[in-house]
């Protein structure tokens, strides 16, 4: 038979007291670093995904490209002309066609990032020109090799047959532009 003494009776209290309050601390803890741990694997997945959805983009705009067998580009297209977009591709002015009648391209030629109609000024007349987009492939013939103003944008008008039109700086020359036209064969 047990007897418990009032001193006994504190002491088994205390012991209980104190194994509650591991038991309530390490639970709390453990429930506080569950709770961190899935914020910081939904803070990782949100993170991951706004970092994988531009590279799936970009792979899905790697559809988009011009090559020129020629002078060895192949190079992708990105939408409008601005510095930042022509940094990383040859820009497609919003203003043309994508597809149908005329498209319209730029490119830097030197001292940029990228610089991928640097080699342009070497195509000749019946060079093949490749372009592809989401709707598919069309090859193009240069039958057109000129110097513009920049302020001449005629060469980017539509037209109802298909054509290509590449633009770029002429070298030490900043009012002029070269002009390199294709028309589908």
């Amino acid at each position: 038979m047990i007897i418990y003494t009032k001193r006994s009776v504190v002491f088994i209290s205390l012991c209980f007291t104190l194994l509650f309050y591991f038991l309530g601390s390490f639970t709390i803890s453990f429930c506080v670093n569950q709770f961190s741990h899935s914020e910081i694997h939904v803070g990782i997945r949100h993170s991951f995904i706004q970092n994988i959805e531009p590279m799936i983009e970009e792979v899905e705009e790697l559809k988009w490209q011009i090559r020129i067998p020629a002078i060895n580009l192949e190079a992708p297209i990105g939408e409008d002309t601005t510095k930042e977009t022509m940094d990383k591709y040859v820009g497609h002015f919003v203003e043309t066609s994508v597809w149908e009648g005329n498209v319209g391209l730029a490119g830097h030629n030197r001292r940029c990032i990228v610089n991928y109609f640097e080699r342009l000024k070497e195509l000749r007349k019946g060079d093949t020109i490749e372009y592809e987009t989401q709707y598919g492939k069309r090859e193009y013939e240069v039958d057109v090799i000129t110097i513009i103003e920049d302020t001449d944008w005629s060469y980017l008008e539509n037209t109802e047959d298909n054509k290509i039109t590449l633009i770029t700086c002429v070298e030490d020359m900043p009012n002029l532009r070269r002009v390199i036209q294709g028309r589908e064969f």
